[in-house]
């Protein structure tokens, strides 16, 4: 058995937990901390290893939200600048692995038990253990990977950076959010429309097709007014977003040759009641030609309390199989 930190930090916050690594994965209660509290990720460990009453396990599992090379990583959304080669020094680190946070979701797709996972659309059945296993994952971002299973237990996984090809509308009203959004980029990645902070644009490009008066508000207040039903233009931009995450899907799927895909990331977690009732699953399988081949494919929803730590363990225990 081994027993390691693990940490999934994000642009916002940071989650750590101990794991125990002996054929299954087993964590800790996590500990969520600001990044913006802490000036850099030793203090943050420091503040973790004071929680849990001093020594910690000198090996670690680290998730990060940004790319995983070079000598120092800077995090994509946040001012923390992680110099791997100072671990041992700075943390007392042994033997570490260190993976891209969606890495680590695809490590917690291809690990974890079929508890973890609901069903969205396509045959009622669990994912499948061989093929690739595409992974789309709204949040701050968008979160693109996929998984390949040897139908033996074995998998690969491939971070990609899918999240930013380009926006294809398919109707009018994408054609107006599409235009909205070339006023500020001149490209426009499927990142724009499906990601947290994309929730603004389209809002207020319903509202402009209205000719509604609206107050200007954040996505977060985008969000939580529509969820609850207390704004109806708000409810329909997440309506709206559900389309739209349904259409990427189905071309990250396409374009992956995927036998199965599964939504991840925090925001798929926050609509889990809403997405089987909306039109994703339509818009997943609106490929043309290739409706019956996509309306043949198993999509689930992972609903693990933790899958960034949980990943990020899965990936160390990769490594440093015995």
């Amino acid at each position: 058995m081994t027993e390691l930190v693990a940490v999934d930090i994000g642009g916002t916050h940071a989650r750590f937990a101990l794991a125990r690594v002996d054929g299954a994965i087993t964590l800790s209660d996590p500990v969520t901390l600001h990044t913006a509290d802490y000036a850099s990720f030793a203090t943050a460990w420091e503040e973790f290893a004071r929680r849990q009453g001093g020594g910690l396990p000198a090996a670690a599992a680290i998730a990060v939200a940004g790319p995983v090379n070079g000598e120092a990583m800077r995090l994509t959304n946040a001012p923390w600048i992680l110099r791997p080669a100072e671990f041992a020094a700075s943390l007392g680190i042994e033997r570490h692995v260190l993976v891209n946070d969606f890495a680590a979701v695809g490590h917690a797709v291809a690990r974890a038990g079929p508890e973890h996972f609901v069903h969205l659309t396509g045959p009622d059945v669990p994912l499948p253990t061989s093929g690739t296993l595409s992974i789309v994952g709204p949040g701050t971002g968008l979160g693109v990977a996929h998984v390949w299973r040897d139908g033996r237990g074995g998998y690969r996984v491939q971070p990609t950076e899918g999240g930013h090809i380009d926006f294809a509308p398919l109707d009018a009203l994408e054609d107006r959010i599409l235009a909205r959004l070339r006023q500020r980029h001149r490209r426009v990645s499927v990142e724009r429309v499906v990601s947290g902070p994309a929730i603004v644009d389209i809002y207020e490009t319903l509202a402009a097709i209205e000719g509604k008066p609206i107050t200007p508000m954040d996505d977060t207040a985008v969000w939580q007014r529509g969820m609850a039903r207390e704004d109806s233009l708000a409810a329909a931009a997440i309506d709206r977003f559900c389309l739209s995450l349904g259409s990427v899907a189905g071309d990250i799927a396409l374009a992956q040759g995927a036998t199965g895909v599964a939504i991840a990331g925090g925001l798929g977690l926050r609509l889990r009641d809403k997405l089987p009732r909306s039109g994703f699953a339509e818009r997943f399988r609106a490929k043309g030609r290739f409706e019956g081949m996509m309306a043949a494919l198993t999509v689930k929803l992972i609903v693990h309390p933790q899958p960034g730590l949980f990943g990020a363990a899965a990936a160390f225990a990769m490594e440093h199989a015995p």
